[in-house]
């Protein structure tokens, strides 16, 4: 019974002495700490999910707003843009046709999209309309002014999360009003889905102004309330629409009496 005592104690003993030294190391051998928790992608995209929901406010609004469109060396130009109750529009560009020397008007109604050429002092002859094709088709180049995009169907692209499209706030350029943001295209396509620039809006999805390569376009005034629909601005007629570049400058050779004496 001794001995066992004395073993005992002996293992008592150890266990005495090993207790600190355990302790000791659970104290200096702490576990490394978890990596911190992942905050989620920063929100870079903040500017563009602003954006979008200024666009599709835009899509929703419906009105008539008369806007100025600016160039450089070039006079004033007032637009008349109408979005109407049942999604139709009509923008009126004075000088977008035949190298500037005709006012067009375009529409898209459910009938589809139309180019009128409206009357002037350059051709006083009455608004007639030529049926361009669906009211979503794509403008050929060659009958395209540009200056509607902004307010039609860029909004579309402006509102697509899968768009190539680089979005940041802006300050807002002089001249213009409403938050404002610098879009560019990160697509290396020569067919940008919209033109580079500065987009801007008020609140409730007011187009206020664009500023691109093309010009300026800065609302003019608070817009009014919108029609039922469009109307276009003459009859529909079965003839070719008018080009955006200036016809050919005549012949001189072609004229009449030309080489007689």
């Amino acid at each position: 019974m001794p001995v066992l005592n004395r073993s005992a104690g002996r293992v008592l003993g150890s266990l005495v002495f090993a207790l600190p030294t355990a302790l000791l190391s659970c104290t200096t051998e702490q576990p490394a700490p978890p990596p911190p928790a992942d905050p989620g992608p920063v929100r870079v995209d903040a500017a563009r999910d602003e954006l979008a929901a200024l666009a599709a406010a835009a899509q929703d609004r419906h009105l008539v707003a008369q806007y100025v469109f600016s160039q450089p060396g070039q006079p004033d130009r007032s637009i008349v843009f109408t979005s109407a109750n049942d999604g139709s529009w009509r923008v009126d560009v004075p000088g977008g046709a035949l190298g500037g020397t005709a006012d067009i008007s375009l529409a898209a109604t459910a009938d589809g999209l139309f180019q009128c050429a409206l009357p002037s002092s350059a051709r006083p002859e009455p608004a007639r309309c030529v049926r361009l094709g669906e009211r979503d088709d794509t403008l050929p180049r060659r009958l395209d002014p540009r200056i509607q995009h902004a307010l039609t169907d860029w909004l579309d692209v402006l509102t697509d999360r899968r768009a190539p499209l680089a979005v940041a706030l802006a300050a807002t350029p002089k001249g213009l009003t409403g938050a404002c943001y610098s879009v560019e295209s990160t697509s290396a396509s020569l067919n940008a889905p919209l033109d580079v620039g500065i987009y801007c809006y008020d609140p409730d999805g007011t187009p206020t102004g664009v500023r691109t390569a093309a010009g300026t376009l800065r609302l003019a005034a608070p817009p009014a309330p919108a029609p039922a629909t469009v109307q276009l601005a003459g009859p529909v007629v079965d003839a070719e629409p008018l080009d955006t570049a200036a016809p050919p400058t005549p012949d001189p050779s072609d004229s009449p009496g030309a080489g007689t004496s």
